[in-house]
């Protein structure tokens, strides 16, 4: 009976490592039945069963470990071959998939999206929004979005956007009900509209005066990870809310919100694109390095 060819081979890692015949189906852009049948097709080649399947979950056998462990690499170096070889042309080409943080998405990516598709046309773009961190090798992505304190030391790392600033706002009606906060500490005796993360943690709200800095953690009158909800709640006055300046920069021109402790709110580096370290990267994550360069410098030029 005929070898398993490379595509085979594939589907199998990509079903081994998302656990899921769903997402490794959409993924390799192929129907779960079709997958499922390429799996099987695969395991009577071999001879030997690979994973157990319920419609629950996948799990490998020892027979599908030892073949992950041995086949993951070497198609990890043939898609490093292929993307060197693929480097070679000129016109970037295929998709790019990109794992960011919302605000970073809201803020710093979606004002870029138009501009290189336009640029790019060859180009598919894949962007998963989500807060929690994600390893972006195993996950399957070119490229991720983190601010700096979270970067692992053996990625390349290039700056997406100037300085961001978190600002403290609330509406002029809840300033006249409660007052204004002239501390940070001042807060826990406020409502609050604040953001649980998809660890479940909620962090505390930092503030830096002076080299002096302070972390509270206020009272929450409302917990949404929903920027909508959160700025609507603060429009209606149901508390004071910690936002990226970006987000609100319309609404305090307009007065609808005003902003708090300014003093206390400093600026700091923002977003970095990170992706793993090797000698030639794919076309189309290079084509985005060198259009985020000069977003960058066509920006500060107007500024």
């Amino acid at each position: 009976m005929a070898d398993p060819d490379l595509r085979d081979l594939d589907a199998f890692v990509v079903v081994a490592r998302t656990r899921n015949f769903r997402r490794a189906a959409r993924e390799i852009r192929v129907s779960v039945s079709s997958l499922s049948q390429r799996l099987r097709d695969l395991e009577e080649r071999l001879g030997v069963r690979l994973m157990n399947r319920t419609t629950r979950s996948v799990a490998l056998t020892e027979a599908g470990e030892l073949l992950l462990s041995r086949v993951a690499p070497a198609l990890r170096d043939v898609g490093d071959a292929l993307d060197q070889v693929r480097g070679l042309r000129e016109v970037a080409s295929g998709r790019l998939r990109i794992n960011a943080p919302p605000p970073a998405v809201d803020l710093v990516l979606a004002p870029m999206v138009g501009p290189f598709l336009e640029a790019h046309p060859q180009v598919d773009l894949d962007i998963v929004s989500e807060s929690g961190f994600v390893d972006i090798v195993s996950a399957g992505f070119d490229a991720g979005v983190r601010y700096g304190e979270h970067l692992a030391q053996d990625m390349v790392a290039i700056p997406l956007s100037g300085p961001q600033r978190y600002v403290v706002v609330a509406s002029p009606a809840y300033v006249a009900r409660r007052g204004k906060p002239r501390h940070p500490k001042d807060l826990l005796d406020h409502d609050c509209i604040r953001a649980r993360y998809s660890s479940g943690v909620m962090h505390d709200w930092e503030f830096e005066k002076g080299g002096q800095l302070v972390k509270v953690d206020p009272p929450a009158k409302l917990i949404s990870t929903n920027m909508s909800v959160a700025m609507r709640a603060a429009l209606d006055g149901a508390g004071i809310w910690a936002s990226l300046d970006g987000y609100v920069g319309d609404a305090l021109k307009s007065g609808a919100l005003v902003s708090l402790l300014e003093d206390w709110c400093e600026p700091f580096p923002g977003p970095f694109l990170y992706y793993p370290s090797r000698r030639q990267a794919p076309p189309a994550l290079r084509a985005f390095i060198d259009f985020v360069a000069d977003w960058r410098k066509r920006k500060t030029n107007r500024s």
